[in-house]
């Protein structure tokens, strides 16, 4: 059985898949889902690796979010991943970074609602998580999340990709059409330059929150395909 590798984005941690791994699990998987520190694009692609090193092939990497220039980065080299699966993610091409991306189109909620601690780090402010991330999911699912969610450190989305498994890997594309955080028009376009093959669905930028069985079925398959 494929085994499912899991990538948060910023502002989540790990637990933003726990419904998602429950569903996979009862479709016979075995999912491992990474923790990033977010504290550098660098550390985070060394934590999927790490990861990765512990699971056996074959293996369908799933990025969401800023997870997925970190899975386009971290698949680079490593013969068990089959494939990439990205969930209303970013995928940078070779010294481009989510910066650059995140503002080619209007209509993100991120810049208005996110605070800053003194010590330059970030977090989407508390009350407005849900309806940044997704408006379409159970106000508890997006209130937990809010409460748990990592504060990356400022910058970390400029920092630029180096070249991406997305050139040699079969990519599968999640298209969120009502997505809050990164626009529909910008994960179109993402998903076009890197030939993935693509689906999309009428929910928010947190599926695994609004849509955890649906998404489920979606990966498993993916991953019966490999």
């Amino acid at each position: 059985m494929t085994t499912i590798v899991l990538v948060h984005g910023l502002w989540a941690d790990g637990s933003a898949w726990s419904e998602t791994i429950t569903e996979l699990r009862a479709l016979g998987h075995e999912p491992v889902a990474a923790q990033l520190p977010l504290e550098s694009m660098e550390d985070d692609v060394a934590a999927v690796r790490r990861v990765l090193s512990t699971v056996g092939g074959p293996v369908l990497l799933v990025g969401r979010s800023y997870g997925g220039a970190v899975t386009t980065n971290a698949a680079v080299g490593q013969d068990k991943v089959k494939a990439l699966s990205y969930v209303a993610a970013f995928t940078p091409d070779e010294g481009e970074s989510v910066s650059d991306m995140a503002h080619r189109n209007p209509g993100s909620l991120i810049r208005e609602n996110i605070k800053v601690t003194e010590d330059g780090h970030s977090y989407i402010d508390r009350p407005a998580y849900g309806k940044v991330v997704a408006a379409d999911a159970p106000a508890e699912r997006t209130a937990l999340a809010a409460a748990v969610q990592k504060l990356p450190r400022l910058g970390i989305d400029s920092a630029p990709s180096g070249p991406p498994a997305w050139r040699s890997l079969p990519s599968h594309y999640l298209i969120a059409t009502q997505d809050n955080a990164l626009p529909a028009a910008t994960q179109r376009e993402l998903a076009d330059r890197i030939d993935a093959k693509v689906t999309s669905w009428d929910t928010g930028h947190g599926p695994m929150y609004s849509r955890p069985t649906d998404l489920a079925a979606y990966l498993h398959g993916i991953a019966v395909g490999l």
